[in-house]
């Protein structure tokens, strides 16, 4: 089981990375975890262009989901001839939504190039994957997941703020990818993205193995997003994530 960062800048594609997307394989099958703005070019980098066996879409907030309209490009119109549509799990309306987004006001879609599937609370299996989904702390429709293969897992916090189901989603996990959107500071939001800090505090009460603060906005020293979390007790490996960066777990 091999985990691949493809984009960690949260909110929108920074210098160095572009917006949320991870990938996953085993056993050859390829599962990507969100599909944010700026994602598929560097995709590239790390698999073939038409390689992806499946999509899972934490939520609808176009830092995790647009380029999958890129994609439909290249499922669609690929001079290599018709291509196997891809399996989609994403929240309620995700047909809808990203088929607006492309320009496309008629009926299928971008269900030509995708079967969508719609996420529930609940465990499914993609491949050789099995697939956990719960419901994150965000204003939208919002889903955690946990994919485990081969008695190792890897789990995604997507956006949230403070959330008990992101504890239990990640207990005992080799990984955990968990948002770090704030810094420290009186008045913060709730319900809606983690400092540092409390990405650790989260993941120590999961009992992680590896915890790596992901979603980074562009507009914060990723130095001083890892300093709040050294605080949060958490006493596993930690790290920034980093575009490119692979985790073999064997």
């Amino acid at each position: 089981m091999k985990l691949t960062i493809v984009g960690c800048s949260g909110s929108f594609p920074g210098p160095d990375s572009p917006a949320s997307c991870y990938l996953l394989e085993a056993e050859g099958y390829r599962l990507l975890l969100d599909f944010g703005n700026g994602s598929l070019g560097v995709l590239q980098r790390h698999i073939g262009l038409y390689d992806v066996d499946a999509i899972c879409l934490s939520h609808l907030h176009a830092d995790h989901c647009l380029d999958l309209c890129s994609y439909h490009v290249v499922r669609t119109y690929s001079p290599a001839g018709p291509l196997p549509r891809v399996p989609v799990h994403a929240p309620d309306g995700a047909a809808r939504r990203l088929s607006a987004a492309y320009g496309m006001s008629d009926e299928p879609g971008l269900e030509t190039a995708f079967d969508f599937r719609r996420l529930a609370p609940g465990t499914f299996t993609a491949g050789p994957f099995e697939v956990t989904a719960a419901l994150m702390n965000h204003p939208v429709e919002t889903y955690g997941f946990r994919v485990s293969h081969g008695g190792r897992s890897v789990a995604y916090s997507a956006d949230t703020g403070e959330c008990a189901e992101l504890v239990k989603l990640a207990a005992g996990v080799d990984v955990l990818l968990c948002e770090a959107s704030f810094l420290e500071r009186p008045g913060l939001p709730e319900g809606l993205h983690m400092t540092g800090r409390q990405a650790a505090e989260h993941a120590a009460r999961a009992g992680a193995g590896t915890l790596v603060l992901t979603h980074l906005v562009p507009w914060f020293d990723p130095g001083r997003v890892l300093g709040e979390a050294s605080a949060g007790g958490f006493g596993g490996r930690l790290e920034l994530a980093r575009s490119g960066a692979v985790y073999d777990l064997g």
